[in-house]
Order: structure tokens, then sequence, then C-alpha cells
């Protein structure tokens, strides 16, 4: 059996979750979420929700995640890997990567940390991960899908990303029952409360929502730069444009 390996690599607070749920619901196809996160911050000491939960549940040597994940045996066509662009550290093995099949959603990244904000009150330019999500994307290409196209129009832009990745767009993309999975980290019970109530996509909102925090305002301008680098890549279906 050939399989396809899906690296979508994201920051956070970027429908990544969903996302997730979005090709789970395939028949096809098996998931993989944020396997980086363990070594993460086993690396760097970060005191996150559940931090000695994660830590236990995932390997914390990079290099032996990055094996199973370019070489361990998948038991589907398709394998979806969830990851946060943060979580890769220079410890993680790049070399190795170039075996999967990469995708990259961004987001606009003033909606990103007016979304943040809210349950970190001082985000910086390595929580986010932009850097690492541009040098991903200049090492390895692939296709980039933004999050507010996905909600625009997720059946337009997920059959664009489908045909990206050399797979067929399937129909049970676009809806899926509630509840938490098997396969969701053990964070979950932390960050997704939101997306386990969910069964599709979110209607979009062209609103700006919640202004974004004054002393915010730097770190916007740093991160700009790397949106603004990705965002010409986007898929975009027609009705998006």
């Amino acid at each position: 059996m050939t399989v396809t390996r899906v690296a979508m690599w994201s920051g956070p607070r970027n429908l990544s979750t969903a996302l997730m749920r979005s090709f789970e619901n395939r028949s096809d196809c098996s998931v993989v979420d944020e396997p980086l996160y363990a070594a993460y911050l086993a690396a760097t000491g970060l005191d996150h929700p559940g931090r000695d939960q994660v830590i236990a549940s995932q390997p914390t040597d990079p290099g032996e995640v990055v094996a199973a994940l370019t070489a361990g045996p998948v038991a589907t066509p398709v394998q979806y890997q969830k990851h946060m662009t943060h979580h890769v550290l220079p410890s993680v093995p790049r070399a190795p990567l170039q075996a999967l099949t990469h995708a990259f959603l961004v987001r606009d990244p003033e909606r990103v940390l007016t979304s943040y904000a809210k349950v970190r009150e001082e985000p910086t330019l390595e929580d986010l991960g932009l850097p690492q999500q541009l040098e991903l994307f200049e090492t390895y290409g692939g296709p980039v899908v933004d999050a507010a196209d996905v909600l625009r129009d997720p059946r337009g832009t997920l059959t664009l990303l489908c045909d990206a990745l050399g797979i067929a767009f399937d129909d049970a993309m676009l809806a899926w029952p509630a509840g938490p999975r098997d396969t969701d980290g053990v964070w979950a019970p932390h960050w997704y409360a939101g997306v386990e109530a969910s069964t599709g996509f979110a209607p979009y909102s062209p609103g700006s929502g919640d202004p974004l925090p004054d002393r915010l305002a730097p770190l916007l301008e740093r991160c700009r730069p790397y949106y603004d680098a990705l965002a010409p890549y986007r898929l975009r279906p027609e009705e998006s444009r």
C-alpha cells in the first residue's frame, strides 16, 4: 500500500484541530496529533497546562519522533500529521522530513494574536512559530491554505488542497460527529472544548472581532512579514478571490 504522509504545519489558534477532524473523518485517513509536543516541552522546560501528562504520553527524543513520522508503520492510505511549527526546535532533524508531503496552514496574524492573547497575556514570536513555518516552506515547499479561505469555502478550498496533495477530495471532510477522539492529545481537555462541540467548520466571520491589545502592536509588526511571505502562495477557490 502506498501511503501519503501529510505534514500540516500550522501555528496556534489557527483552525488546526478542526482541519485534523476534517481529515480524520475520511475513511482512508489516520491522524497524529502534535507528535513533537512532548519533545518541545522537555527541551524548553515551559510550563504548559498538563505538562507532565504530555511528556509522559509521547517520546521526548525528536529524532525518534521524526523516524516514526517518516518511516514508521501506517495502517491507512493517508496519514495526516497535525504539527505546531513552534515545536520545531533546532534539535528536530530536518533532512528526514523530506520524505513527507508538506502543507501549510496560515492565518492573519492580527487574528491569531487577538485569539492567543486570551490564553496567554504576553505571547512572543517564538510562541507562534512563524519563522519555523517559513523555513519549512522554503525548504520543502507544498500547498498553503489560509484559515479564512477554509471557512469561506470549505469544499472549494479543501478540494484544491487535496488535489495539491495528490489525494481525492471526500465529502466526509465537511462534517464530523461532535465529541472527543481517542487520537486527540492528552492536552485536549485544556484546549479542545470548541472543536469537541463542533460538527463542521464554523461560518466565516469577516469582522475583526475583538480589537488587538495595544501592547501587542509591535509583535504584530514582527509577525506580518512571515505571513506576507506565505500568503501569496495560498490556494484560493474562485469564490474566495
